[in-house]
């Protein structure tokens, strides 16, 4: 090597090195900035740098405030590992003392790893598990050690948890909302069931209640002593709930007590994994319910924290096949929108997962399609695998992408190749890769990378090796 001894047909890149400023600040001028943070979870490595990256909504938005509420909408086609982004987020943070929370696994994707991290797996389905929605969980035992606004607050929280929670299993029963009227109906009569009954009522309490008739709810339904008008308006709400106890198509698995109560001192799985595709109503509802229900146990939590009852407990909290909830009948986009919006605090994390835009754009009303919108919008990052070219006028909308980012995404959802030598489908060369977006910033790709002690929990095709 030298001046004038010829050209050098191969140079081998130089050993690169990473330290803090601290430690390579006399290294200068051969020291560069590596571009990516490196607070959080490790993911990979960088694209374009190789870099390594870190990152997880929950230490970007409280230790590195990159991001100003922790949360991450996901996005990418099957098969690209999505899931895998998400369960490798939820490993780390366990390791920082984050409770991963994954309110209704369908795949399931992170049963395997909620186990490994000594959590609890609550199994849910037809014949297998039940979750009765106006059981308040720890609410009751949480508000005898609360007083003054906090207790009344508690309570409220879980009131309205609850009516929301029944109002959406009936949506999705009907297809469309119920009236105001309606709503403020089971609002009153679940106050009398309260006072009425000693211990928890369950869904044929409830009818039982609006059945009787008493003075409060006949005073909401404005029948004016009319007992024959009482009848005829609340026919169809009573249509509606018998159908929840068993004999409609969602069958009774939210009719009964609650088979296995949530515990929130450790990471917790709802698996309803065993209801089929085909029964996509039932697959929405039994989602909406096990939101409901988690988001009423880190509720507990975060007030017997605030009262320094308990210590302060930070969650992880997984949103999966949000599509199917939205597709399931009108209005639900609010009532996901409403059950979101209350956890909105200090020491819970959320991640919100579906396929594509088109998911959200699919959506019948405009009103809806707008509110889902809303949901990436408001997400403090958004990470996208694959996707095909379609996709990019409507994400773009939301995230703002230079046409460098747009191919490299679409160039991802691109098909796998057939390997003649092997016989075997490649895999797909977006398998791993994904563009972590935040606000108008450049996005950062990333080559995910599990170590040897994760690919047996990130191995979601378990059932094609036996």
């Amino acid at each position: 090597m030298g001046w004038g001894r010829g050209r050098a047909s191969h140079i081998e890149a130089p050993t690169e090195w990473r330290g803090t400023t601290v430690q390579v600040c006399g290294l200068w001028p051969f020291g560069a900035g590596s571009g990516t943070p490196v607070v959080g979870v490790p993911l990979g490595r960088s694209m374009t740098s190789g870099a390594a990256l870190c990152c997880d909504p929950i230490s970007w938005f409280q230790r590195a405030n990159l991001i100003l509420n922790p949360s991450e909408f996901v996005l990418g086609k099957p098969g690209l590992g999505k899931s895998t982004v998400v369960r490798r987020q939820a490993l780390g943070l366990a390791g920082y003392g984050v409770n991963p929370l994954v309110f209704g696994d369908l795949k399931p994707d992170y049963v395997d790893l909620v186990r490994a991290l000594g959590g609890q797996v609550i199994t849910l389905g037809r014949g297998r598990g039940f979750l009765n929605v106006l059981d308040p969980g720890e609410v009751t035992e949480a508000a005898k050690r609360l007083t003054g606004d906090a207790r009344r607050a508690l309570i409220a929280d879980a009131h309205g948890r609850r009516i929301n929670a029944v109002g959406s299993l009936l949506t999705i029963v009907r297809g469309t909302p119920i009236t105001d009227r309606e709503e403020t109906v089971l609002n009153v009569a679940l106050k009398v069931l309260d006072e009425r009954h000693p211990g928890i009522p369950v869904m044929a309490d409830l009818l039982a209640v609006i059945r009787d008739a008493p003075d409060p709810v006949r005073a909401a339904v404005l029948d004016r002593g009319d007992i024959a008008k009482y009848r005829d308006t609340v026919e169809d709400l009573e249509a509606s709930l018998v159908g929840l106890l068993g004999e409609g198509r969602l069958g009774d698995m939210f009719a009964r007590p609650t088979s296995e109560p949530m515990h929130r001192d450790r990471p917790v799985c709802f698996d309803v994994s065993s209801i089929d595709d085909s029964e996509m109503n039932l697959q929405a509802a039994a989602l909406l319910a096990c939101w409901s229900y988690g988001f009423g146990a880190v509720s507990v939590a975060q007030a017997l924290a605030d009262a320094g009852l308990e210590p302060q407990r930070h969650y992880f909290v997984i949103l999966d096949e949000l599509w199917r909830v939205l597709r399931a009948g009108r209005g639900l986009v609010d009532r996901v929108d409403a059950l979101t919006r209350l956890n909105r605090q200090r020491g819970v994390g959320m991640a919100m997962i579906t396929h594509t835009m088109s998911d959200l754009m699919a959506l019948a009303y405009e009103e809806d399609r707008m509110k889902a919108k809303g949901f990436v919008e408001r997400a403090g990052m958004v990470i996208c695998g694959g996707l095909p070219a379609a996709e990019m006028p409507e994400l773009t909308q939301v995230v703002n992408m230079t046409g460098a980012e747009q191919r490299m995404i679409t160039d991802w959802s691109t098909p796998p190749a057939w390997d003649t030598g092997s016989g075997r489908k490649s895999p797909p060369p977006g398998l791993g890769k994904f563009m972590v977006k935040v606000g108008g910033r450049p996005g950062i790709p990333v080559r995910v990378e599990l170590t040897e002690a994760e690919r047996d929990i990130n191995d979601t095709n378990r059932r094609w090796a036996r």
